[in-house]
């Protein structure tokens, strides 16, 4: 496959950071944009703020994102890449930029791929800046270079991706709904029931984590115990974890006064920011951002998990701090709570448990169909891989199969 190389600002019609104010949730109107909302290659709207159409014009008055456009997280996490998709009206958040890609020398949805490639995004990265949060500037990236094939080629490099992307895009609609049971069953059971009678101390053991010296390249690795930190979270939408983007090793785990964590458990983030909310699907450890609580086995992880997503504000608020707000172990082993019903707890985590099953099984398929995206992504590009003869159905059937 011949491949032209060109700049990004050769390719853009218009490249613009967002608007520099905040806006509020106003809980209805046009979906606000803002970096939780960038997935890798779709928006993500399960969780979006909305703004009145007063906000949405003045707030569009730098670019109206349009179908076709592709919006990109400039930081927490940066390189994130969306696709604007049809019949979607949205403004930009705060710390996003627009990218306008000019049809007549690329196809939109190749784009988007392209800058969601790792290579690609690793450049953006490299090109980031900032002291304390990585953060991109259109000036940064205006120069990136693009390899640009035939857009006979760019439409049909999308279209087989494309496929894998709908299927990652059911499956997260999926997960969705069933979250969306779990909570349901949850407040039926369990919201509004009596008075505060109890503390999460009496639900669950609170576990703080600890960090093995940086300076220390021994300690830590790729493939060794599980470490989590709050930024982990922050560039994911997935519900379990058991590896961030470092493990640490023996020596590592040796050194420090860090614990590990059973599956089951569910991780809580403490301090910047307060309550990203996952649950360990393998052994783990975590850093000191985590307030974790190990589920009493009379509880079970389902109550806890519940509990933590509908009090996560109110937890938050019981944080303090002179540079920004945490909270202690002692104080989140005293968030006050109406002690459940252990008959009913139980269960409920014997129906929720299939549930959680089910999720964990739905997140991973996507992580293997996201490896197979991004593995094919530079061998369909760089003509290693011949576009035109890709059965995908096969592919990824023989791609799910490894696992």
């Amino acid at each position: 496959m011949a491949c032209e190389q060109v700049t990004l600002q050769d390719v853009c019609e218009l490249i613009v950071d967002c608007p520099h104010t905040s806006a509020k949730d106003e809980g209805v109107g046009y979906p606000l944009i803002r970096t939780p909302n960038v997935g890798r290659g779709r928006l993500i709207l399960t969780d979006v703020h909305r703004v009145s159409q007063d906000v949405y014009e003045r707030r569009v008055s730098r670019a109206v994102p349009r179908q076709g456009d592709l919006i990109l997280a400039r930081e927490a996490p940066a390189g994130n890449v969306a696709i604007v998709s049809p019949g979607i009206e949205v403004c930009l958040g705060q710390r996003t930029m627009l990218l306008r890609p000019d049809s007549s020398f690329v196809v939109p949805e190749y784009l988007n791929y392209y800058l969601n490639a790792p290579e690609q995004r690793d450049r953006m990265l490299r090109l980031a800046n900032g002291a304390t949060v990585s953060h991109i500037n259109v000036a940064d990236i205006r120069n990136m270079p693009v390899q640009l094939p035939s857009r006979g080629e760019q439409s049909k490099v999308a279209e087989l991706l494309n496929v894998l992307d709908d299927k990652i895009d059911l499956n997260n609609r999926l997960n969705d709904y069933l979250e969306q049971c779990l909570l349901a069953r949850y407040d039926h059971l369990f919201r509004g029931a009596g008075t505060y009678n109890g503390t999460i101390s009496d639900i669950g053991d609170v576990v703080g984590g600890a960090t093995p010296s940086k300076k220390r390249p021994e300690y830590y690795c790729h493939e060794g115990i599980g470490w989590i930190t709050p930024k982990d979270l922050s560039n994911t939408t997935n519900k379990f974890v058991a590896h961030g983007a470092d493990d640490i090793t023996r020596v590592g785990f040796d050194s420090c006064s860090i614990k590990k964590l059973p599956a089951g458990t569910v991780l809580f983030s403490s301090r910047a920011p307060i309550g990203y909310i996952a649950i360990a699907s393998d052994e783990v450890t975590t850093n000191q951002g985590f307030k974790s609580i190990v589920p009493h086995k009379e509880i079970g992880t389902a109550f806890v998990y519940c509990f933590l997503v509908r009090n996560k504000d109110r937890v938050a608020d019981a944080g303090s701090g002179t540079t920004f707000p945490e909270v202690s172990g002692k104080t989140m082993a005293g968030i006050e709570l109406t002690l459940p019903n252990i008959n009913l707890c139980a269960k409920f985590e014997e129906w929720a448990s299939p549930l959680l099953e089910e999720q964990r099984h739905l997140e991973d398929e996507n992580r293997q169909l996201e490896d197979l995206r991004d593995t094919l992504l530079p061998k369909l590009m760089s003509g290693e891989i011949d576009v035109s003869k890709v059965d995908l159905t096969q592919l990824t059937n023989n791609h799910l199969a490894d696992y």
